[in-house]
Parts: C-alpha cells; structure tokens; sequence
C-alpha cells in the first residue's frame, strides 16, 4: 500500500487501499487463507500530509494474521518532498505488539541505520529502498559498521556482475542485450546521485541531497556522476556494446527525489 502513482491510487490500489478499511481488512483475510507463506504488508503514513492513518489500522492487520508491516514515514500527498517521519514511525511500531514492523525511510548510510534503530526502540528491522539503488554496498557498510569510500573501478565491478546477471537470465543474444541494457539504465538514473565520501564535506551523504556539479578523483568517477542520459549509454556501451542506430533512453520512474 505505498504506491502513491495516480493511476494505481485512483483505481482504489495503492495508497487508495488505506482509505478503503473494510476491503483492506477483507483483502488481507482472503489473502490469508489462500497463501502458505507469512502475508506481510507496507504501507504510508496516510494519504494527507496533515493527516496521519497508519496508526488506526495498525492493530486491525495484527488481529487480522499479518505477520510484519512497513511504514514508509512519508504520506502520499509528501511523495518524496520531505524528510521521513521516524518519530510516528515508532508510535506505529509501539502500537504493534508481537507483530514486528519495519521502518523505511531516508536511510543511505551506517550512521542513518544506527539513528534510526537508536532512535525507534520499537521497531524490529529497517527496509531500505532508494538507498540501495542509488548506493547498493550500504549493506556492507552496515554489515561491517563502516563508510565505504568506495572507488570507481570498484562500482564499476558491481555495475559488470549486475549486467552479467541480466545476460544470464535473459540471453546474450540481441533480446537479452536490449532488455540488460534497459534495466541497467533504468538503475544508472539513480546510481549517479551517490556523491563519493572522500569529495564531501560533511559525510554522510543525506538520501536528498541533490549532489552539485563535480569533476571525480578519476575520469570514470566523472562519468558515473553525470545526471545526462546520453552518459548513462556510454556506460551501458562499456559493458554491453555500441548501441543500436537511433537509440535513445528517458528514465521511466517519475519520482520527485530531488525537490
């Protein structure tokens, strides 16, 4: 329930399922007797930037058998706008109970993990989503309780095993080149706005932190740092080929990141 796009909200789905009480709690019941594995859910802080939901159906999920929910500390009306809501995070988290429940939200570093989980006592774990696309060793970092200074030749390795796996799944062939190269760029349109630590003045980089024009320590790392799609081709051609004759790329995800 955290898709906030028009077309999915205005047919009831989505976040549109939060203002929907009684064919939330019943879509939830059947989903339950028909699955053989754990019904967990995610949803926003509501619908409304001045009206917070969440909390009210926290304990009809619970009663109902789910066995973990996520709250992504923004509403929908907020998108992306605004920092997320830890604090009604946990008030969510303390009205769960036994059933554990995630916050998501702002995390792109070691240290915005440690503050949340220091911060929210009740929750059970963290879900991190437009951290791990625009930083994916955030894992490590946690894992290993640290900030990765990591160097262009090194997110160049992850960008080659991630294409390799594109060309495992689908093919080497022409097909599979073409739809590698398509989520690969789709991933390149946020991958760029990682802002290296050692080029920062004060790490760690914040999740909407718009990063400013900058030369990198390499040519590559210039590269990776373009926000110019026809940049994001030349890396694709790197590791994939030349592309075709008149082929253009316009990321498909509208989210208001930066604003």
């Amino acid at each position: 329930m955290g898709c906030p796009i028009d077309l999915v909200y205005q047919q009831g789905g989505g976040c549109g399922l939060m203002r929907r009480e009684k064919v939330l709690y019943s879509v939830v019941e059947c989903m339950n007797d028909v699955l053989d594995i754990p019904l967990t859910i995610k949803m926003r802080t509501g619908v409304y930037s001045d009206k917070n939901t969440a909390h009210k159906l926290i304990s009809g999920l619970c009663d109902r058998g789910v066995s973990l929910i996520t709250v992504h500390g923004r509403s929908r009306e907020q998108r992306y706008t605004r920092s997320a809501d830890w604090n009604y995070i946990e008030t969510c988290a303390a009205l769960a109970g036994q059933t554990p429940l995630f916050g998501n939200g702002d995390i792109l570093s070691y240290q915005d993990y440690v503050e949340a989980r220091e911060n929210c006592p009740s929750i059970s774990g963290v879900m991190i989503g437009r951290g791990a696309l625009i930083k994916p060793w955030i894992f490590t970092e946690i894992k290993e309780q640290r900030i990765w200074d990591i160097s262009s030749s090194e997110r160049f390795d992850i960008m080659r095993k991630y294409v390799n796996y594109g060309l495992h799944h689908w093919g080497s062939d022409t097909k599979g080149v073409e739809n590698t190269r398509r989520f690969l760029l789709e991933w390149l349109s946020f991958l760029y706005r990682y802002i290296p630590v050692g080029l920062l003045e004060r790490p760690p980089q914040k999740v909407n932190q718009r990063p400013p024009f900058y030369r990198g320590r390499d040519d590559l790392e210039t590269l990776m740092a373009s926000p110019n799609s026809d940049d994001w081709v030349k890396i694709s051609e790197m590791l994939l080929g030349p592309v075709p004759d008149g082929f253009t790329f316009l990321p498909k995800h509208k989210a208001n990141s930066w604003k």
